[in-house]
């Protein structure tokens, strides 16, 4: 009788459920892997050696784009990295509005995460529910920053401009009468701030949506729990972060651990799996969406009751005000000097991370002494849990596969950069 040898099957890079050019080469027996081996290298972006041709201020438009559904949390830890070498301090309100925006991106990345694992496991009715909330969340970005994606808002020193005092509105069309429009407008009458409470209001009552849609559903059930388990012990072994981390029961997360910004003078609690199985990361990542609507709830409350500057007075790191930059020489050449030439960092080496939604994002930069980065090093939650694939697939089905990519939150962007 002929001896029956494993196969080896292709998955992606095309492959709708690879979250990007992920190529997956499986060895299969059956419908069961022995072998999973990731490999990356179809996207590079480069970015790490881009930033050495480029000031600091250049680079910041770059960070937007690693992982590329968690724009402004990228440039959190940038920021915060630039911050330690300069040794400047961020006015008390930008602190804010960088946390609350930490949080709006927390909650489109794992909208995103689960419209998209939910559509890989059969369920595309979620991803349509999903993208209704983002759509809110995309407004808030475009009105702060005057972009729905890409943001770069955050600044070294602060953020680039204080929050808006309207909402854009929509206007009456060929396919909206101007009844619908107005019900459209309803709750874009205030401030951004106004728009940002009025959502967080709504946003508990979505997620009672999505858990009816999946948390008992049988079919989700069965392609979520026990598959992909990992031990507390091999999670830390493998240097998990975040949810990834969370979901094997360990409550390691920097905004309670290493605070940043004003992460320890707000109230909120870190959720915390059980199994560490696909399904508890999904329940994990639910709660920390409940979280993050408490901690924007609390930023929108302070910030409506304390004005005040935005940005640092420093002018050789932050740009002064358009009105003194054209009554002021001084300022004329500051303005000047820091978009033609950047700013200068002193010598040193520095490491800032945050706790992006995907997990522990971190920046390591080396200065010179100049304009621009000697070296700069990106740490991305992503890498290390696709490193872990091979670990987490080998023994299931082709089909869990796609269950444990979707619960890893893979984006290319940051894994490839």
């Amino acid at each position: 009788m002929a001896e029956i040898k494993n196969y080896t099957l292709n998955f992606g890079p095309q492959h709708p459920a690879a979250h990007g050019v992920l190529r997956l080469v499986l060895e299969l027996d059956g419908e069961v892997i022995q072998r999973a081996d990731p490999h990356i290298g179809l996207l590079h972006r480069a970015t790490e050696k881009l930033a050495e041709s480029k000031t600091y201020m250049q680079s910041l438009p770059y960070m937007d784009r690693l992982d590329y559904v968690s724009m402004m949390c990228n440039e959190h830890a940038y920021c915060l990295a630039i911050e330690k070498l300069l040794g400047i301090d961020v006015p008390v309100r930008a602190q804010y509005i960088r946390v609350m925006f930490a949080e709006i991106t927390r909650l489109l990345n794992h909208l995103m995460w689960l419209g998209s694992h939910g559509n890989d496991c059969g369920s595309s009715t979620i991803l349509i529910y999903t993208f209704r909330e983002r759509e809110d969340l995309f407004d808030m970005y475009e009105a702060a920053s005057g972009a729905r994606m890409h943001a770069a808002y955050f600044r070294p020193g602060g953020v680039y401009r204080d929050l808006p005092d309207t909402m854009p509105q929509f206007k009456a069309s060929k396919v909206r009468n101007a009844k619908g429009v107005a019900e459209l407008n309803q709750n874009r009458q205030g401030s951004l701030l106004d728009f940002i409470d009025d959502f967080s209001q709504r946003f508990p009552k979505c997620l009672e949506e999505y858990h009816t849609l999946l948390t008992d559903n049988r079919i989700w059930k069965q392609r979520t729990v026990n598959i992909g388990v990992v031990t507390p012990e091999r999670a830390l072994n493998m240097g998990f972060s975040g949810p990834m981390l969370r979901g094997s029961g360990i409550a390691w997360d920097l905004r309670k651990k290493q605070p940043y910004d004003v992460y320890d003078r707000l109230d909120f609690d870190i959720p915390v799996g059980k199994t560490g199985d696909v399904y508890d990361r999904y329940l994990v990542r639910m709660e920390e969406m409940k979280q993050s609507n408490r901690i924007i709830k609390q930023c929108v409350e302070w910030l409506k009751a304390n004005p005040g500057p935005v940005i640092t007075e420093n002018h050789k790191v932050a740009a002064p005000s358009r009105e003194s930059m054209k009554s002021n020489m001084e300022e004329l050449i500051h303005h000047f000097k820091l978009f033609t030439e950047g700013f200068h960092v002193p010598a040193g080496e520095a490491y800032a991370a945050v706790e992006h939604p995907k997990g522990e994002f971190g920046i390591y930069i080396v200065s010179d002494g100049a304009n621009k980065p000697y070296r700069l090093k990106i740490r991305p939650p992503g890498f290390a849990h696709l490193a872990a694939l091979n670990e987490m697939a080998t023994g299931h089905m082709i089909a869990d596969a796609v269950s444990i990519i979707g619960t890893m939150d893979i984006v290319f962007g940051e894994i490839d950069r």
